[in-house]
């Protein structure tokens, strides 16, 4: 699987209120969700998003509260995947439940810059700067994890899976 998209940058410890303010979480909807992603650290951030879209951020992207509202807002809005240094482990884990595609990559999050293109590889975890033709790496997406993220989420890849029992 290969990902290419226009960069959004963040800083470090962008934690779920400000990937998706609990004011917004009286609703599930995705489309209602994406309309206020990430509005909490850059207002205008959710009428500059296109879809296609990646976000790169610095260290312990996703902490606080255990909300699959962050992941779900994140990708309804049309961003493809996530690149950090690190990610809190309970976003790391609900990304995927939900099919959003994210990576591990310290040297990827200091020198990529916003408004680059880049590549990602999820097989190989080759991320590929465009804009400054310069290569990184990230942990690779395990193959059971790219099912999961192919899937659409945990819940579609187990229907499919209780289709074929």
């Amino acid at each position: 699987m290969k990902i290419k998209g226009r960069v959004w940058k963040f800083g470090a410890d962008v934690d779920t209120d400000a990937i998706i303010p609990a004011r917004y979480l009286n609703t599930s909807d995705p489309k209602e969700l994406a309309k206020h992603v990430m509005e909490d650290a850059d207002p205008d951030f959710p009428k500059k998003v296109t879809s296609g879209d990646i976000i790169v951020a610095d260290k312990n992207f996703g902490c606080g509260s255990s909300r699959e509202h962050a992941p779900i807002a994140i990708k309804a809005a049309g961003v493809q995947a996530v690149v950090a240094k690190s990610f809190a482990r309970i976003f790391y884990r609900n990304a995927f439940n939900i099919g959003l595609p994210i990576f591990e990559s310290p040297e990827a999050a200091e020198r990529v810059q916003e408004g680059d293109i880049i590549e990602i590889d999820a097989n190989s975890g080759i991320i590929k700067n465009l804009t400054r033709d310069e290569q990184y790496q990230a942990k690779p997406i395990p193959s059971f994890m790219q099912e999961l993220i192919a899937s659409g989420g945990l819940i579609e890849w187990t229907k499919k899976r209780l289709q074929t029992l």
